[in-house]
């Protein structure tokens, strides 16, 4: 995803990918013999619409503003009106003239102010700014660690999760960018990935844990590095995502760009060794994919596909990657079917996820259209689709 849609629009027709067209034609209209490959984003995004209006869509929450950012890349590259004026509907369900009423508590209460500067520059009214600012000023006082790491929620003292950097960062670099204030949230950003990175990797492998906790009282982080004992997929590709936001953002010359490379070549490694050979997904325990319960999972998929494809595009990593962000493409498009309905399904999505352990993670519910796969796999389509 990036957090530059108006580049990341031109950008995005663009895929960097050998075999991508076949792997959209295969997916092309049943018994239409030449028909144009289906635009699958455009599907997904009018499915939405027709199941939910924007009043039953759902509350303030991180997969809403996933979402909703997913179909705002898709407003960016097609003009449709209605899918910006759909968002602007939810939005407005929230944002007064006052800005937005939340304490933001957790960091997954910020993850939907990703669209505040957004709308801003689409619509120019003074509210959405007035709602930025609000969650700008929520950064210097929000609790840290002793290194800087934002807390997952403030209830949550000392613990650090995998996905709460993508919930807050974008966002924060975006405001610097759109309002001038590049010098505080540059540099809180990108620091905050390197303190979650240093925290949660684990080299041998080329993955993440899912958390940490500074004192190592929770019962899931006993022993050296006080992390959790699990490599759970989507918590990696929260983290894999953040970094590509923030390196859009960040001018050439940032001394912390670098790192922010390094990381994503850390994980496009990582995401090479574990990627599933037969079906170009990933395992919900990445590492773990000959477990009989373990199962594939559609939006931690998707991510990683995203990454690969977008980090082969800028550079940060060779050409020898394409072919795994085409496979990768290939098995996310597998989930993705037409119903009796006339609408379009994305199957095997993990529901929301605690700590915990691969029971736990086995166990979760593989949802169908479920909006963290709805809005990873906008991010995704838009990418890759030509």
């Amino acid at each position: 995803m990036s957090p530059d849609p108006l580049r990341a629009a031109r950008l995005s027709r663009r895929t960097v990918l050998a075999g991508t067209a076949g792997a959209l034609g295969a997916l092309a209209l049943p018994g239409v013999a030449s028909a144009a490959p289906v635009d699958w984003s455009r599907a997904v995004v009018d499915s939405t619409m027709k199941r939910h209006t924007p009043a039953t869509l759902g509350g303030w929450g991180y997969t809403r503003g996933l979402y909703l950012y997913g179909q705002y890349l898709v407003y960016r590259r097609t003009g449709e009106k209605s899918y910006l004026d759909y968002i602007l509907a939810w939005y407005d369900r929230f944002v007064t003239e006052s800005g937005v009423s939340n304490n933001f508590t957790n960091l997954d209460a910020m993850r939907s102010g990703q669209m505040f500067p957004l709308l801003y520059t689409e619509t120019g009214q003074a509210k959405y700014k007035t709602a930025a600012d609000q969650l700008r000023a929520r950064f210097p006082s929000y609790p840290r660690t002793s290194d800087g790491g934002m807390l997952h929620a403030t209830s949550r003292v000392g613990q650090l999760w995998a996905d709460g950097v993508y919930m807050a960062q974008p966002f924060l670099a975006l405001y610097g960018k759109t309002f001038g204030d590049t010098a505080y949230c540059y540099e809180e950003a990108t620091k905050n990935v390197s303190v979650y990175f240093d925290r949660l990797k684990e080299p041998a492998k080329g993955l993440l844990y899912h958390a940490y906790d500074e004192d190592g009282s929770e019962p899931w982080a006993s022993g050296p590095g006080r992390h959790s004992k699990f490599h759970w997929g989507r918590a990696i590709g929260w983290l894999g995502m953040t970094a590509i936001d923030l390196l859009e953002i960040l001018p050439r010359d940032h001394p912390r760009r670098r790192r922010l490379v390094d990381v994503v070549k850390f994980l496009a490694a990582g995401y090479t060794r574990w990627q599933d050979r037969a079906s170009g997904r990933w395992f919900q325990v990445v590492d773990r994919g000959g477990d009989k319960d373990n199962w594939l999972e559609t939006s931690a998929s998707a991510m990683y596909t995203f990454l690969l494809s977008r980090a082969v595009e800028r550079g940060y990593i060779g050409a020898e990657y394409r072919p795994v962000a085409a496979k990768g493409y290939r098995g996310v498009l597998s989930q993705v079917s037409t119903g009796a309905d006339g609408l379009t399904d994305i199957s095997n999505i993990s529901e929301g996820t605690n700590v915990g352990d691969t029971a736990y993670y086995y166990a979760r519910k593989r949802n169908t259209n479920d909006f963290h796969g709805l809005g990873a796999f906008l991010i995704m389509n838009e990418q890759l689709a030509r």
